[in-house]
């Protein structure tokens, strides 16, 4: 049988994005080499600023007609100073009109230890960091972001603004269906924690009520429980094993919660992330892949651009997350994350403790992508 083909957009972005990236091309194109089940074909656009650069606007129709195309893209980093708040043209509206076009709704962002050795770089204490493993699963395109608002300065009542925030039913069920999928795909099924803030909002309440039928209805085996929102800080703060599993919740206490999870592992170079216009894909013979957009959650950081000295393992992991959600390929996914654990144990426990600088070492972007492309071949 011949093998799967999947199409595979590149955006490289700006700043340390393109060096970071092509790290994590190199680990796919090895995937993709030692398999003869399937083949990725990877194609690189531009996007964010260089567009602007050279095209005048951050998402040039080329870019996106290759996007809609896709079966997945991965992304590196957007944006910078050159192209800030006062430019006639900036970025960030280039990636708000992707994930539109494309139906991304669901954010997921990971927070553990991509090696145990690592715990000494938590704000955490060891003992309250070690064992952490939550999966934040986010509503992108809804609530308070997208509602409708009123700026100062505008009648009626000039000196006031508001904001609303807006849930359908839809919209918690097909979320609360990704999280879902995504505790089912654990052996155990992970356990979800949905937060809100019923005591006070109406679109909690209704967000509670939804997800708790949603859940009893079409998941019975999954375990589940509610939080406030505020109980759930204090607890990724305090306790955060209490909420491993899945943590399901709305925009905007998404957005704040997986940036406060983000934290724990101690450096943002390490940590991926995934949008997806729906459930994740399951690896059965005829199934379509879920489109998704991969990017890790640090940003361009010009400062050190050029310089080869940026963390590529938060973009290689995203392209693992990419081979999991989107094409239903785990065994490379954990292939991938297991050179990861490799290159970053210390010698101690049979890794090769390596680190860049965010980390406090002096290993440079290629060279930890050496590492984990040699350290990957032992494990396909």
């Amino acid at each position: 049988m011949a093998p799967k083909i999947f199409r595979i957009v590149v955006l490289p972005g700006d700043g340390i994005g393109p060096e970071v990236v092509n790290e994590a091309v190199r680990v796919l194109e090895t995937i993709s080499k030692a398999s003869t089940d399937f083949d990725l074909k990877l194609e690189s656009h531009e996007f964010g600023g260089c567009a602007i650069d050279s095209t005048g606007e951050p998402l040039p129709a080329s870019t996106l007609k290759a996007c809609q195309e896709a079966d997945a893209i991965l992304m590196g980093s957007i944006g910078g100073p050159k192209w800030g708040v006062n430019a006639k043209v900036r970025p960030e509206p280039g990636l708000l009109a992707l994930r539109k076009t494309l139906g991304l709704y669901a954010n997921i962002r990971p927070a553990n230890l991509a090696s145990d050795s690592l715990l000494s770089y938590s704000p955490l204490r060891p003992e309250i960091a070690q064992g952490v493993d939550m999966i934040v699963v986010r509503e992108l395109i809804g609530g308070l972001y997208f509602g409708a608002r009123k700026e100062q300065g505008t009648d009626p009542d000039v000196d006031t603004a508001w904001d609303t925030m807006i849930y359908s039913v839809a919209e918690v069920q097909r979320i609360t269906r990704v999280a879902a999928q995504i505790a089912l795909a654990a052996n155990p099924p992970l356990e979800i924690h949905s937060i809100d803030k019923a005591n006070v909002l109406a679109s909690s309440r209704l967000w509670r009520k939804v997800v708790t039928e949603t859940l009893t209805t079409e998941y019975p085996q999954l375990t589940f429980d509610h939080h406030l929102v505020d109980s759930a800080a204090m607890f990724i703060v305090a306790n955060p094993k209490k909420l491993n599993g899945v943590i399901l919740t709305e925009n905007l206490f998404g957005d704040i919660l997986s940036d406060q999870s983000s934290v724990i592992p101690g450096s943002l170079g390490l940590l991926p992330s995934a949008s997806l216009a729906g459930a994740p894909s399951a690896p059965t013979i005829d199934f379509k892949p879920t489109s998704g957009l991969y990017e890790p959650i640090h940003g361009s950081a010009p400062d050190i651009a050029g310089q080869g000295i940026a963390n590529p393992i938060g973009t290689i992991l995203s392209a693992a997350m990419l081979l999991r959600y989107s094409l239903g390929l785990e065994k490379p996914a954990k292939a991938i994350e297991k050179a990861v654990r490799k290159v970053l144990d210390t010698p101690e426990i049979g890794g090769l403790g390596l680190r860049t600088a965010d980390l406090g070492g002096k290993v440079g972007t290629k060279e930890i992508g050496d590492c984990i492309v040699e350290e990957l071949k032992n494990f396909l």
